[in-house]
C-alpha cells in the first residue's frame, strides 16, 4: 500500500489525540487482565493500532506522524489514565521507533514495512557483535525489554568487537523472530509491561542494521531521507524523557478518578464521619493531591516544550538545558507519586483488594519511580551540580 493510500485509511494526528479520552474506559477494562497475565491484552493492542498510536514516532514517509514531544505528553497522559503499564510499553515503542529512524534508509525500509510495526528496545549495552562478511554475528542477553512479547523488532545496544580496534558500543535492529524470550518478568509493579529478557544466539545482523551508539545519543542520523526532520535533532535521552513523562501525570489523574468514584459511598471508619466527603481531612488531602498533580503536569509540558523548541530552532543544547529536562522528569515523578500516595492513603483498607484500580496504580508508580532515568533525587542532583558550575555526573544527559 502506498503512502497516499495509507493516508486515506488512517486518522489524522488531531483525530488520534481526540479519540483517546473515549478509548480510556476500554483500555481500563483490560488492565487487570493484563497485570494478571503479565502482558497487554490483544484487544488493547488492536484498539491502539486502530487509533494510530503506534505511528506517532514513525517516519512520515512510512505513514507515521513524526509527532512532537508535546503531542506525546498529551497522548501519554490519556494512556496513563487508562493503565500505567500499557502507557509505559507504548512509550518504549515510541522511543525505539524514533531510534530506528536514525538508521540507514535500507534498514528502515525493512523495519517499517508493516504500517503498525511495534519496536521494543534495550539501550544498555550487553552482549557482543563480531564482524563477518556483510555484517556481524550477535550474541548476548538484554533485560527489562518492555513490550517484547508484542514487538516485531528490537533495537538493542551491544558491543562491536573488531580486530585491532577498541570495543565500540553500537545499536542493532533485529527481528523478534530471531530472538529467544526468557519469561522472567515476575514483579510487584508494571507487571503488564511484560519487560522480559531477550537472548540472541549467533544471529547475523546486516551492516545496514547497525549504527554507532554515539549516532543515536547525539543524535547523528544515518538516514538520507529523514535526517532533516526536526524530531531527530534532539538528544536521545531527552527525547525519551519527554516521550515518557506524561505517563506519570496520567497515573495521578487515574488515582484521582478512582478515589472520587469510591468516595461518595465511603465513611471514615472509627470516626463519626458517615460520609468521607464531609471530613476536613479529606478536603486537605484532595486539595493537596490535585495541586501536586497540576505541578507535575507543568513539569511534563515544560520538558516537552524545551525539547520541541530546541528541535525547531536547531540551536545547540546547553548543559543546563539538558539537565533541566532531566530535572523536570524527576519532579514530575516525585509529585505524581506523592499525589497518588495521598489518594491511596485516603482510600481506606478496602482499597487494597486486587479489583480496586488504585492499588495497581500505587504499585506501578513505585516501579517507575525507582527506574534510574526517573529517580527524583538523582535528576535533581544532576541539575543542581550543573547550576553550581560542576560537570554532570552522568553520560545520560
Amino acid at each position: 500500500m502506498s503512502i497516499t493510500e495509507l493516508s486515506r485509511h488512517q486518522p489524522t494526528l488531531e483525530q488520534v489525540k481526540s479519540s483517546l479520552p473515549e478509548l480510556v474506559p476500554t483500555l481500563r477494562e483490560k488492565a487487570q487482565w493484563s497485570e494478571e497475565n503479565r502482558r497487554l491484552h490483544d484487544d488493547s493492542l488492536q484498539a491502539l493500532a486502530d487509533a494510530g498510536v503506534f505511528k506517532l514516532r514513525m517516519p512520515a514517509r512510512y505513514g507515521g506522524f513524526e509527532a512532537d514531544t508535546r503531542t506525546l505528553v498529551d497522548v501519554a497522559i490519556q494512556l496513563g489514565r487508562a493503565d500505567g503499564a500499557l502507557a509505559w510499553t507504548v512509550s518504549t515503542y515510541w522511543i525505539a521507533s524514533w531510534i530506528v529512524g536514525l538508521f540507514p534508509d535500507e534498514a528502515q525500509d525493512e523495519v517499517f514495512a508493516s504500517p503498525d510495526v511495534r519496536i521494543c528496545g534495550a539501550v544498555s549495552p550487553s552482549g557482543t557483535l563480531v564482524p563477518v562478511d556483510g555484517g556481524a554475528v550477535l550474541n548476548g542477553s538484554w533485560h527489562f525489554v518492555s513490550g517484547a512479547l508484542h514487538a516485531d523488532w528490537q533495537e538493542l545496544a551491544t558491543i562491536r568487537l573488531r580486530p585491532g580496534a577498541d570495543p565500540e558500543p553500537v545499536i542493532a535492529a533485529v527481528p523478534m523472530s530471531s530472538l529467544q524470550i526468557v519469561d522472567d518478568w515476575h514483579t510487584s509493579g508494571m507487571a503488564a509491561s511484560g519487560s522480559v529478557t531477550t537472548t540472541a544466539k549467533d544471529i547475523f545482523v546486516p551492516e545496514t542494521h547497525i549504527i554507532p551508539l554515539e549516532s543515536a545519543i547525539r543524535p547523528n542520523s544515518l538516514s538520507k531521507l529523514g535526517a532533516d526532520s526536526p524530531i531527530y535533532r534532539s538528544p536521545t535521552i531527552l527525547a525519551g524523557s519527554a516521550a515518557t513523562v506524561g505517563i506519570l501525570v496520567g497515573m495521578a489523574k487515574a488515582a484521582r478518578e478512582a478515589f472520587f468514584e469510591r468516595m461518595p459511598s465511603r465513611p471514615i471508619r472509627y470516626t463519626d464521619y458517615e460520609h468521607q466527603a464531609e471530613a476536613p481531612v479529606t478536603h486537605i488531602q484532595v486539595g493537596t493531591a490535585v495541586m501536586k498533580t497540576e505541578q507535575a503536569e507543568y513539569h511534563a509540558y515544560h520538558a516537552a516544550s524545551l525539547v520541541d523548541a530546541k528541535a525547531a530552532s536547531g540551536e545547540p543544547w546547553t548543559t543546563e538545558e539538558r539537565a533541566r529536562v532531566r530535572a523536570d522528569e524527576g519532579w514530575a515523578t516525585r509529585l505524581s507519586k506523592e499525589a497518588i500516595d495521598i489518594y491511596a492513603s485516603a482510600s481506606g483498607g478496602s482499597s487494597i483488594y486486587r479489583n480496586e484500580p488504585i492499588q495497581r496504580v500505587v504499585r506501578d508508580i513505585h516501579a517507575i519511580s525507582v527506574h534510574p532515568m526517573f529517580s527524583p533525587d538523582s535528576n535533581t542532583e544532576t541539575y543542581g551540580r550543573v547550576l553550581c558550575g560542576l560537570p554532570p555526573n552522568t553520560m545520560f544527559i
